[in-house]
């Protein structure tokens, strides 16, 4: 499991083992990391030409003992300094030794657009409010260039501890962080900014606390999660998952979240609406019932609202039900706060953008810029679990405590229905005995691996990626 912590904790954390470490050593361990980070980006270092971008905080410093390294096997290194008086002494100094030479921001312009790697230290992880207009010019010098742009610990201008991105900021290849992922790094709008990640160990980790504030399941984690029957079981010890969705104009979000749910290790699929006759068609192992969710039989696990349409009467029924719901799609629209808020049983709500900014009263742009403060905003107010669905898909729990961030998907999965598949998956993982925020991590880590396989980098329709859950499920199984 990949982790990240908050600014505070990584100080907090730093301030500890640099009380028993040598001055220095704790700068030096970074910088030899950010200079091996370069070296193999450059495949050769001897006659190449790097521009450092130099603030006045320990990412300069960073940035310039790295630079000092990489001069001393043979490139030419030229340091940009915004604010000379600030810059950090040691590390400047380092530079010029090693033959390093250094330019004020205003002759920066043929330095950076000739450069081979350009290696961002200008803001670090302490840095608020975006960038101030020196540094924008910086940053809009770089996206002219055709360099290389590593990061150092995090792009400049985004936000460590949320991946907001306020104005301009440095649009990396590779950024290096150090000790600990920040949560920038992982969450979207400022993930796309950071390129790919390299995290450097330099012995932060027994400083660091055992929760974080973000984690990242791997395919080791998943698959502890995921239900298998033992030999004594059948079908409804399995569990059975209820899903109450679609209408006569949205049939096809009954059968897309049927063929989810089937996929996910519950042992019978109970479908109750309108669409009956539809789903039977597709998957005949269905039960199907047309009299409403009290009478359809026991369920382990509920799905309510997947094209659903204005047929409020199935999710009232179903959130008054005492078994763990997902509420998605109409669901979301339709269900009344105070009755979600009212449940004892276990709930999660499976919103995208748009859907999480009308249940918290505010514009969708706000929600994608702030994904992270969204999503635990949203978990509070209901009390409930929530899978904030997108580009980084976040799920975070009622009661606090760390928030998973999806690192599986693909683009291609904006696509109709598909998260009606994922509804049904999540339902059925439910279903099966996993809590909340441990059916929704699990349904979307396994989504977007279905994803990525059906697609292999070309369209995909919902259909595809329900198809592909169980490959997927093997996939990760294997590791």
């Amino acid at each position: 499991m990949r982790t990240a912590y908050s600014v505070e904790t990584v100080r907090a954390a730093e301030r500890e083992l640099m009380a028993r470490l040598p001055e220095g050593a704790l700068m030096q361990r970074a910088a030899a990391g950010l200079a091996a980070a370069c070296a193999d980006l450059l495949g050769r270092v001897y006659g190449s030409r790097i521009v450092l971008l130099v603030g006045s905080g320990d990412n300069g410093g960073d940035a310039l003992y790295a630079g000092a390294r990489l001069a001393r096997r043979g490139a030419g290194v030229t340091a940009v300094l915004p604010a000379p008086d600030r810059t950090h002494a040691g590390g400047l100094t380092a530079l010029r030794r090693a033959g390093g030479v250094t330019v004020a921001p205003d002759a920066a312009e043929g330095p950076v657009l000739r450069a081979d790697l350009v290696l961002d230290g200008i803001v670090g992880i302490g840095g608020r409010g975006g960038l101030r207009p020196d540094a924008a010019a910086l940053a809009a010098l770089v996206a002219e260039s055709r360099a290389a742009v590593v990061a150092v610990d995090l792009p400049s201008g985004v936000a460590a501890d949320t991946g907001e991105v306020e104005g301009a900021a440095v649009r990396a290849d590779l950024t290096v962080t150090f000790g600990t992922h920040k949560p920038g790094l992982l969450i979207d709008p400022a993930r796309e900014y950071a390129g790919s990640v390299r995290l450097v160990d330099i012995g932060l980790g027994p400083e660091l606390p055992a929760t974080a504030e973000l984690e990242a399941l791997q395919h080791a984690d998943v698959a502890a999660l995921l239900p298998v029957p033992g030999a004594e079981s059948d079908k409804y010890r399995r569990g059975v998952v209820g899903i109450a969705a679609g209408s006569a104009r949205y049939p096809g979000a009954a059968v897309l979240a049927v063929a989810g749910a089937l996929r996910g290790g519950a042992g019978a699929v109970r479908y109750v609406g309108p669409a009956g006759d539809s789903v039977i068609a597709r998957f005949p192992e269905t039960l199907v019932s047309d009299r409403g969710p009290k009478h359809a039989g026991r369920v382990q696990a509920w799905v309510v609202g997947p094209g659903a349409g204005d047929d409020a009467a199935d999710v009232a029924e179903v959130l008054a039900a005492d078994v763990p719901v997902l509420l998605d799609a109409d669901g979301l629209r339709l269900a009344d706060a105070g009755a979600v808020r009212a449940r004892t049983a276990p709930t999660l709500m499976t919103p995208h953008a748009g859907e999480a900014a009308a249940l918290l009263g505010v514009a969708r742009e706000e929600v994608e810029g702030a994904r992270l403060e969204s999503v635990r905003e949203l978990a509070g107010r209901y009390g409930a679990a929530v899978l904030l669905k997108g580009s980084t898909t976040l799920v975070a729990g009622p009661g606090g405590g760390p928030v998973r961030v999806n690192p599986t998907g693909t683009s291609w999965l904006a696509t109709a229905g598909s998260g009606d598949v994922l509804s049904g998956l999540g339902g059925s993982l439910l279903a099966a005995g996993l809590s909340a925020v441990d059916a929704g991590s699990v349904a979307a880590y396994l989504h977007g691996l279905a994803g990525r396989f059906a697609s292999d980098g070309a369209p995909v329709g919902a259909h595809d990626v329900a198809e592909a859950i169980p490959g997927a499920w093997r996939d990760v199984r294997r590791d």
